[in-house]
């Protein structure tokens, strides 16, 4: 949208944001070459947000993977956006105004994307990413994984954002308010600010306590409340938890915090550069064993790399993906009724967290010198 670029452009220099934008299209020019292949059709909503660095949003029914329309990037030619012809005027003027693409148009009831890419690449390779749409799929996952300088500063202005809507949300919560009432505050304040919601886990007490993953349903706050979600904007991906609990905390409950910050403490010492999902999963293992909680990282998994999606991939037994020089990373170590999750970016071997919430308590841990900081629960 127009205003979001605005923002976008305040925030990354246009300039910059167009160099962003080249440099992904030669990426995907080598990504082209090394497949051989004539052209590549990108249709998924957190390509076209890579693709374009954040500028383009083709996304119009949320919960669909695809959008209203495609990239189409030709072997050392132009590169086009396909359409239906009543969503033109828009994404001309709000999607496309500040990027080198041609339209290419078909009826809205047309529903032929493949006859208007033969027009252009002919009889040529094409493949896709998108495996419905009937042509060869391709996963563009390792292209997206590595963040660009200008992916970070919009991930440190979402970070922050998503963070202080947590936070001044937590802060009004009072027993008597229901889940669906907490996931409607914390929605309200994203939405102002064109961060869209995508995963939402806001619980309350025995919920939190009985299941890991708490959509709301008819749970009423009385004493223990969650604050549990990930949002988007840009295309980029931010998870965060936060609780807080009214009176005293329970010894156990107070424990399990605890012993899963001492979890999150040591995933994050171990994300460097090269370090393997298996790798971190044993991380994890050990942790937990040493916390006197062995097996708990088999009830859940425990985060991974995010970036364009919630997570890219997460730590598992045999897992063979690598952490990257400059990526974003969210662990969410847990234990039943507690958790621990926030979002960070690697960069230069050091660990920045994305989502500070200074005005809520914070756990410190030291791993060999490093103090690594950890959400604490909010008692009123």
């Amino acid at each position: 949208m127009e205003n979001d670029n605005v923002e976008a452009n305040l925030l990354f220099p246009a300039s910059e944001r167009k160099a962003e934008v080249k440099e992904k299209q030669r990426v995907i020019q080598d990504f082209l070459a090394v497949h051989s292949l004539d052209a590549l059709l990108v249709s998924r909503h957190e390509n076209v947000a890579w693709a374009t660095a954040g500028i383009a949003e083709m996304r119009v029914i949320i919960p669909r993977e695809i959008a209203v329309g495609s990239l189409l990037f030709t072997r050392n030619g132009p590169s086009y956006y396909l359409t239906t012809n009543n969503e033109a005027p828009r994404l001309a003027q709000e999607e496309f105004a500040q990027l080198d693409y041609q339209p290419v148009l078909q009826p809205w009831y047309a529903n032929d994307m493949q006859a208007s890419i033969k027009k252009i690449v002919g009889n040529g390779k094409v493949a896709s990413d998108d495996a419905a749409c009937g042509i060869p799929a391709v996963s563009m996952t390792p292209l997206r994984l590595p963040l660009t300088d200008g992916e970070i500063v919009r991930y440190r202005w979402l970070g922050q954002h998503i963070a202080d809507a947590v936070t001044d949300t937590l802060l009004v919560l009072r027993p008597g308010m229901t889940e669906a009432t907490m996931q409607a505050i914390v929605a309200e304040r994203l939405l102002a600010q064109s961060i869209l919601p995508s995963v939402f886990l806001t619980a309350a007490d025995d919920r939190i306590r009985n299941y890991r993953h708490a959509v709301p349903r008819n749970g009423e706050l009385q004493r223990f409340g969650m604050l549990n979600f990930c949002a988007r904007r840009w295309g980029l991906s931010v998870s965060i938890t936060r609780f807080v609990h009214f009176g005293a905390m329970p010894t156990e409950l107070k424990e399990k915090f605890a012993a899963a910050a001492q979890v999150n403490a040591s995933l994050l010492h171990a994300t460097r550069e090269g370090a393997t999902a298996d790798a971190l999963f044993t991380v994890a293992q050990q942790a937990y064993a040493e916390q006197g909680h062995p097996g708990e990282e088999q009830m859940h998994h425990q985060g991974g790399a995010c970036g364009y999606w919630e997570r890219e991939w997460v730590a598992r037994p045999g897992g063979a993906e690598r952490v990257l020089g400059q990526q974003a990373m969210a662990w969410n170590p847990s234990l039943q009724g507690a958790k621990v999750e926030d979002t960070v970016a690697l960069s230069d071997g050091k660990i920045e967290i994305l989502t500070r919430t200074p005005r809520l308590p914070v756990v410190e841990t030291d791993r060999s010198g490093t103090v690594y900081q950890s959400a604490g629960v909010l008692l009123v």
